[in-house]
This record gives C-alpha cells, structure tokens and sequence, in this order.
C-alpha cells in the first residue's frame, strides 16, 4: 500500500510542550512565586521545581528532545501554526492534544496551587487551539484530587473551549486508587457531558507507580509503569464497577502499547467467572464491558497492534503519533504506521486511523 494516507488521519494522542512564558501570562498572579521553573537537584538531575516540590527528574533523564533533521527542536510542541505544517507534512487531520511538563502536576501537595495551574494551562491551550480549531482539539488537565474543582473545571473547558476530553493519570491520587467511590460525581458529570476519559501514565517521581521499587533505573521504570499502571486502571474501573454504574462513559488508554490488551481481558474473565461473588457490582464479562466502553492506542512501531485486533477486532483500537516527545518517529509516524498495518483490511485501517477516534472523542 501507499507509504501516505488517502483518508483523513486522527491523532489520538499528540503533546504540547508548555513554554516558559505560559506561566507569566495565564497563571493568577498571585501563585507566580511558585509556578513551574526549570532546576537542577544537588546531583545535577534536571527537572522543574513547582511550589515546594522538584517533579519530572526521573522523566528528564530519559526525555531529550527529538529534532528535526536541521538539528531544530520541532516548534509544533508549543507554536500552533508549525504544529499545522508538521500536521500536513505527516498527513494527520486532527490532532488531540495532551501536556507535558503538566502531566506531573498531581504530585503536587498544594490543591490550590494544582487547582489554579491547571486552570492556566487549559486557558493557553484553549489559545493554542484557536489556530484551527477543526484540527486542534484540546482535552482538559483536571486537579483529580478534588473532585468538586475538576467537576467545575470540566464544565467550563467544554462549554467555553469545546474541549473533547477529561486527562487522568492511572496512578493513586493522594493514595486514592481511581475506582474509588469518591470519583462517582465526576464519572457522572463526565457522562453527561459526553466527553472522554483519557487516561495516560507519565514516569513519576512520587506518586505511587508500580515498578518503580524494583529498580532505580529510569529505563526499567518507564518500561514498567506504563502499562503496568494502565493494566491496574482497567481492572479497577471494570472491576470495581464503575464502567457498569456509567455505560456510556467512554474510557481510553494511552501510551502504554497495545499487546498487552488481550492478556489482560482474558484474565479478567477468567477472575471474573472463577470468583464472582467478590465482584457483585459486575454483571457483565469484563471483556464485553471493555469492548462496549473503551479503547487503547496503538503507537506508531507497535508490532503487535494487527494481532490486537486478530484477537478482538478492530472497533477499539486508536492511533497515536506522541509527537513530539522522543518516542514519535518524526517526520514519518503515519508512514511507520501504515507499514505495520499494510496486512489489515482498508476498512480496519480506516477504523484504526481514523473513526474509532471519532466515536472516542464524539467529533463531530
């Protein structure tokens, strides 16, 4: 097949990388002693110091930014008319946009302070996806450890900038794993607002992250915690209930492979009918659940993606370019892609790359 798409591409998951300058401008002035700030520790590790906490060390030490072959950053991260050229050069139509520096925001000790450093940073999104809006669609960075403020913050994202998504992390938010019952209100709202719930994992330097105590070695450590913490997520939302409390609550999982999918529902069944009586609130197969509910992300090199939807069809896979960070094959995501799924049908292709999206995110 063609190495360029013939149909109109949607990424899934592509980043932002937040300026320096974001902060100044759209942070309430009075938290502007404590916003984000680039910094080294006593050992050298670069990351940023935000309030009173030092985050995204771990992260830093793998995360050197891609270039360009002229030797550039590429400036689609944080300037919204390359970000269109780099869009057009690939061949993606839509992009849906995700942070990076704010990904380790809920780290943070201070409520208020995440509270109003996520409100800034929706604020310059929004702005971001003011160039086109038909082609940049934001997805709403939520302080999850309040529960009433991401509520309101959701709220206001949608109605005032059309945002499509709600951005979580998988890890425990203040120790309080994500099917617990406190989060109930917000997987309400979130189903009558008919928006996503994206949830992506990001190497942390505090929060609880499974792997993280079997090595110190950043490398072991993003190789685990991805879809480890993914993996644990699912399981808890199905597990739990609350995908059967919320059916039509869409729920997708990013970054963390593809492979693993199939395995993990598998298993789920198998827990599901051998021990039934622990898990009252489910009524339904874990398997079906997903499949009615959710989704999960191929990246542009996974392998294993056309065996994913061997084994269970091809209505719940998305793609993801990760542009910018180091793990996009920029420029040539799509053409990487179209590679791994040359053996697909067209009509699985375009339901992977392009309206399984669609009906994830309710694009109109």
């Amino acid at each position: 097949m063609a190495d360029t798409p013939d149909l109109p591409v949607i990424d899934a998951d592509g980043h932002v990388i937040e300026p320096p300058e974001l902060w100044g401008r759209y942070l309430e002035s009075r938290f502007h002693s404590r916003m984000p700030r680039p910094a080294r520790d006593e050992t050298g590790r670069f990351g940023y110091v935000v309030g009173d906490r030092f985050v995204m060390q771990t992260a830093s030490s793998l995360a050197e930014r891609p270039k360009t072959a002229d030797g550039k950053l590429p400036a689609g991260g944080w300037d919204p008319e390359q970000r269109i050229l780099d869009m057009d050069t690939e061949g993606i139509d839509i992009a849906i946009l995700y942070p990076t520096l704010s990904f380790f925001f809920p780290e943070l000790n201070d409520i208020e302070l995440h509270t109003a450093l996520c409100r800034a940073y929706n604020d310059w999104l929004a702005d971001f996806c003011k160039t086109d809006p038909r082609r940049l669609v934001g997805v709403a960075l939520l302080p999850l450890n309040d529960v009433e403020a991401s509520i309101r913050e959701l709220e206001r994202t949608v109605r005032d900038f059309g945002f499509r998504g709600a951005f979580i992390r998988p890890n425990p938010y203040e120790g309080v794993p994500i099917q617990h019952p406190r989060y109930e209100p917000f997987w309400q709202r979130a189903q009558e607002l008919d928006v996503a719930i994206t949830v992506h994992e990001g190497i942390s330097d505090s929060l609880p992250t499974l792997g993280r105590d079997r090595s110190s070695n950043p490398v072991l450590q993003h190789l685990m915690s991805h879809p480890f913490e993914q993996m644990a997520a699912c399981a808890g939302l199905i597990l739990g209930g609350v995908l059967e409390r919320h059916p039509k609550l869409r729920f997708v999982f990013l970054e963390s492979g593809s492979g693993w999918l199939p395995y993990w529902l598998h298993r789920m069944d198998e827990h599901w009918e051998l021990w039934s009586s622990h898990l009252r609130p489910v009524k339904r197969r874990p398997s079906e659940i997903f499949l009615r509910q959710c989704f999960i992300s191929m990246d542009p090199d996974d392998e294993i993606a056309p065996s994913v939807v061997q084994q269970l069809g091809d209505d719940n896979l998305v793609w993801a370019s990760d542009y910018p960070h180091i793990d996009s094959p920029f420029p040539g995501a799509v053409k990487e892609t179209l590679r791994v799924l040359r053996a697909l049908p067209a009509a699985s292709r375009e339901k992977i790359l392009v309206r399984n999206a669609r009906r994830l995110y309710a694009l109109d």
